[in-house]
């Protein structure tokens, strides 16, 4: 799994212009009124279809896109207004508010300074494979999801949570470049809370009972998961290996192991790093360990350690 961090700031709307477009989808930044601005811009690429970003902005600044855009982008705005030009209304994006706007859906923005955001893009290609999975078959055109997302509870909150957490774990020297599993889990997650949580084209379908598992479905992705244990795998390479749709995979962890694929990986990688610490010597960081097997709070992971095994990571690791 690679990373690359950019970092921006100045003054200079051309600037800005190069910052914010792609080979894709040039973008054209100007300043309302021949005014000053002011921005900093700092982007995160995890390979090359996800980025998380935090942005600031000081001025009023005019956006066009002059073609449309292959990601999806979610605003997560912490600070300032904005406004959006949506294919049939204006969507505004203000603090508590996240916005949601799908490939080729906006083709300029106006953003009122001071205003900050967290930032994520996603190929839409990607949220796309996800949903193919979701149901094991072909999904074609626009997913249609709801523009707007409330960041103060429930899925909207988590998702300012995660993403958040991917951009201050990858900056600079953070603990997530050395922690591609912990990565990897957490961009699945923001896609797949997106597709369940927010409304979109799919969310009645979704809703619907998924197809009848069987047991060997299950095993077969446990079989998968203790031979990938150490690899960045998501979801829908558990299913894919299961020979099921991520939902009917979804249903037999639920139906024949009482838990979720996902944490049924979390156990197992909790083992392992149980493992590493009874086999280690005292020189080894149990912030290193836990960071390997994808868990990035070491506080979190102490309490979860000592639920399972009965003791702290540092008593394991003085044995």
């Amino acid at each position: 799994m690679s990373f690359r961090e950019t970092a921006h700031s100045g003054t200079d709307p051309d600037e800005l212009s190069e910052i914010l477009s792609t080979p894709n989808s040039p973008i054209k930044v100007a300043a309302e009124g021949n005014m000053p601005i002011a921005y900093r811009c700092n982007f995160v690429s995890v390979g090359e279809e996800v980025t998380v970003a935090d942005c600031t902005y000081e001025g009023t600044i005019l956006i066009r896109r002059e073609a449309p855009s292959d990601r999806m982008i979610v605003f997560l705005p912490m600070e300032g207004n904005a406004s959006f030009e949506g294919m049939r209304e204006q969507i505004y994006s203000v603090p508590a508010r996240g916005t949601i706007l799908e490939a080729g859906r906006a083709a300029g923005a106006r953003l009122f300074g001071p205003r900050r955001h967290f930032g994520l893009f996603v190929d839409q290609a990607k949220i796309v494979s996800h949903l193919t999975h979701m149901f094991e078959r072909t999904i074609s055109g626009d997913i249609d999801f709801h523009p707007h997302i409330d960041l103060t509870n429930g899925p909207g909150l988590v998702l300012q949570q995660i993403v958040s957490s991917l951009h201050r774990g990858l900056s600079g020297d953070g603990p997530l470049q050395r922690a591609p599993l912990a990565v990897s889990s957490l961009c699945d997650a923001a896609i797949y809370l997106l597709l369940e949580s927010c409304p979109n084209r799919y969310s009645n379908e979704l809703a619907l009972p998924a197809p009848a598992p069987a047991p060997r479905h299950v095993k077969w992705a446990i079989d998968f998961m203790q031979e990938h244990i150490a690899e960045p795998i998501s979801l829908s390479d558990i299913a894919m290996a299961a020979k099921v749709s991520v939902r009917t995979l979804q249903q037999g962890f639920r139906q024949f192991r009482n838990t979720t694929p996902m944490s049924y990986l979390q156990d197992l990688r909790m083992a392992a790093a149980h493992r590493d610490l009874l086999e280690s010597d005292a020189r080894q960081a149990i912030a290193d360990v836990a960071l390997k097997w994808g868990f990035m709070h070491p506080g979190r992971f102490a309490a979860e350690y000592r639920k399972r095994f009965g003791q702290l990571p540092s008593q394991t690791l003085k044995r």
